[in-house]
């Protein structure tokens, strides 16, 4: 019997259905249609006899339906959906990757309000990627929950093997997260979640463009029963767009999937490399600087069980990189050369009772060095290689959290302890979220976490003419309080967050004066007030005549403050993103070609040691600037086509001091999928 049921006004769609996340829908894993009913009557108006079918479809008379994403994200130790998390998660979906006039996962975060960028070499080249004003090295990177944040320097924590293609989503958690993400995340993590393909298929990309930029792509999957195989490769090359800009990029992903019916294995192997010119990257004394860079990881990943869920990991990571401060010339100055290992393991515990979730684990991250300049010395060189260090990072987890149909509730504790600590235990960082569902439309939430980070391998030993390390320099802490809401009707999402962050023994590279040497310092408090704004509008769902037009408009304000920051110049702490505002519109032109324009405003607070040919001019603060970024593309069954004008503007502005960034910048590409 195949029964249709009429109801009126307004349907929502749910994925998996979100209040609880043991509910008897999420174990159906199946889409739900459920109606919101205005009158307390549903009419039968059809009844047909099928073959032994009984199927419930829901048709509602004008009716508007939403769509609520229910993506389970990383907020908490726990597999918890978008809208159970209590508190600010971003998630940068598939669809709005592919729609972004950008070439990598550093270009694409620029759209991002509440995350600031501080771009060397365009592309994916290098850039610096910090949350809430922390600095590069405070933001956690992970690559589907592996954590590949490189200990060495955050300069390179994204020298990662990922092509656009490759993502199915990003997700960035803000404010202190190590109960998440361990205990590097002092300011907030990003995870990177990659694609998981369902079907056999092969697809191809090329691309071209201005400054010599020129790129090609390919990737393919093959699933046969319970197992499934991607494997994507790509190269990307530009001659520069300032003398010794230019750069070679490589990457390759495999990835491998086992799936029965409640256990799951995934296994990644990855390899990237590259070479640029690194032009003034770091110290514009010299122009004609050089890295070479090759990352190498593994991981392995399994989870079993429903009611009692085991997710064991372990991953492997290294990088390689030969910095050349003048460009094929060891002398005076040597390559520097560094060889980071990476080893870590980690397991996860998830028990469903009947009001929540309790989550308890532990994990293990091993990071060790070989360099011609960082760390200790050797009894033995080895090659280029005449210092060393090695450190171990233990953390046990516990997690509970309280869920209801209208309320949720979060408590954990990280206990943490670093082998570089001699004579210590371990510390304890605690984590409350709270949220509560006020009405259909509003939910509120609050939040008090609390982060640690150890100093990188450069904070250490970085000894150079122009830098001086400092091998005591104590663990970073820091503690948040926010509080916020999250409005969600039919045509529109919007949320606001405020929130009061402090530091304590925040590292800062420091100097008095222009010729100074920068040194690396601890700072006994540093204090921080910002909010974080959005709101997307779905005109589709207001005018039928404007479908598939969306706008996206984000705001963030931050002010961060520093005791002891008296007139020195300071390279991060009070070197932040103070106002920045986006605002993504996406429309159709016409039929299957659609416009994505992509607009930010940003004034960072500052200042930078100014040079003109090769010599200081003195302190210059930074001036705020706006760049205006458009994509047209087309796509139609197999086939694609895009034109990305970057800058359109031609706009001079910089994201580090002394660093100029491309001015109008022309690409396009065409791809096939089979």
């Amino acid at each position: 019997m195949k029964q249709k049921f009429f109801l009126k006004n307004r349907a929502y769609r749910f994925k998996r259905f979100a209040r609880k996340a043991y509910s008897v829908f999420n174990s159906m894993h199946r889409e739900v249609n459920i109606g919101v009913i205005s009158i307390s009557m549903l009419t039968f108006t059809q009844v047909t006899q099928t073959s032994a079918q009984t199927s419930l479809t829901l048709v509602p008379d004008s009716v508007s339906e939403q769509e609520l994403e229910e993506v389970t994200v990383t907020g908490s130790r726990v597999d918890l959906t978008l809208n159970q998390a209590a508190n600010l998660v971003t998630v940068i979906s598939k669809k709005e990757i592919e729609q972004a006039p950008v070439q990598s996962i550093q270009d694409l975060l620029h759209y991002v309000s509440n995350i600031d960028v501080l771009q060397r070499g365009t592309h994916g080249v290098q850039a610096d990627i910090s949350l809430r004003g922390g600095s590069f090295d405070q933001t956690a990177i992970l690559l589907n929950g592996m954590n590949i944040s490189n200990p060495q320097t955050g300069h390179y924590s994204f020298d990662i093997p990922i092509n656009l293609s490759d993502i199915e989503r990003i997700e960035i958690i803000h404010g202190p997260s190590s109960l998440v993400y361990g205990a590097n995340a002092l300011s907030g993590g990003i995870n990177i979640i990659t694609k998981k393909m369902q079907e056999s298929k092969a697809s191809a990309y090329l691309e071209g463009g201005s400054y010599g930029l020129w790129g090609a792509e390919a990737n393919g999957s093959l699933k046969t029963g319970k197992v499934s195989n991607q494997l994507s490769f790509s190269y990307n090359t530009s001659d520069g767009y300032i003398d010794d800009s230019d750069y070679d990029i490589y990457n390759a992903l495999w990835q491998t999937g086992f799936r029965t019916k409640e256990s799951k294995i995934d296994v990644q192997l990855g390899y990237n490399n590259k070479k640029y010119g690194a032009n003034t990257f770091f110290s514009p004394a010299y122009p004609h600087q050089y890295e070479e860079t090759s990352s190498y990881l593994a991981g392995i990943r399994g989870e079993t069980g429903t009611k009692l869920k085991i997710i064991p990991r372990i991953y492997w990571s290294r990088h390689d990189d030969c910095f050349q401060l003048n460009r094929g010339q060891p002398k005076p100055v040597p390559y520097n050369y560094h060889h980071s290992d990476v080893y870590g393991a980690n397991l996860n515990m998830q028990y469903r009772w009947s009001t929540g979730i309790t989550s308890i684990g532990t994990d293990l991250r091993n990071e060790g060095i070989l360099s011609s300049v960082l760390g200790k010395p050797m009894k033995e060189p080895n090659g280029h290689y005449t210092r060393s260090d090695n450190r171990t990072d233990i953390n046990y987890f516990l997690e509970h959290n309280f869920l209801s149909e209208q309320f949720s509730l979060s408590l954990g504790m990280l206990a943490n302890h670093n082998s570089a600590l001699t004579n210590k235990g371990f510390d304890l960082y605690p984590v409350a979220n709270i949220s509560y569902q006020v009405s259909p439309l509003w939910k509120i939430y609050a939040a008090w976490k609390n982060a640690t980070r150890m100093p990188t391998f450069t904070d250490l030993y970085y000894n150079t003419p122009t830098h001086s390390g400092n091998a005591d320099l104590l663990p970073e802490k820091s503690t948040s309080l926010e509080f916020g809401f999250k409005f969600k009707n039919n045509f529109l999402n919007a949320f606001m967050t405020a929130y009061l962050m402090q530091g304590k023994n925040l590292i800062d590279w420091r100097k008095e004066y222009p010729d100074s040497k920068w040194q690396s310092q601890n700072l006994g408090t540093v204090n921080k007030a910002g909010i974080e704004s959005g709101v997307d509008i779905y005109f589709q769902k207001l005018f039928p005549q404007l479908n598939r037009t969306t706008l996206k408009l984000g705001y963030t304000y931050l002010h961060q403050q520093s005791g002891e920051s008296g007139e020195m110049i300071s390279a991060y702490v009070l070197n932040y993103l103070k106002n920045k505002f986006t605002a993504q519109l996406l429309h159709p032109v016409y039929k299957d070609l659609t416009a994505s324009w992509n607009f930010r405003w940003q004034d960072r607070e500052g200042i930078y040691d100014q040079y003109e040919n090769g010599k200081s001019v003195g302190n210059t603060p930074y001036n705020p600037y706006s760049i205006l970024d458009l994509r047209v593309n087309w796509a139609r069954k197999s086939f694609k086509f895009n034109i990305n004008a970057n800058n359109i503007f031609n706009v001079t502005y910089y994201d580090i001091g002394n660093i100029p960034q491309p001015g109008f910048w022309l690409s396009a590409g065409v791809g096939y999928t089979m």
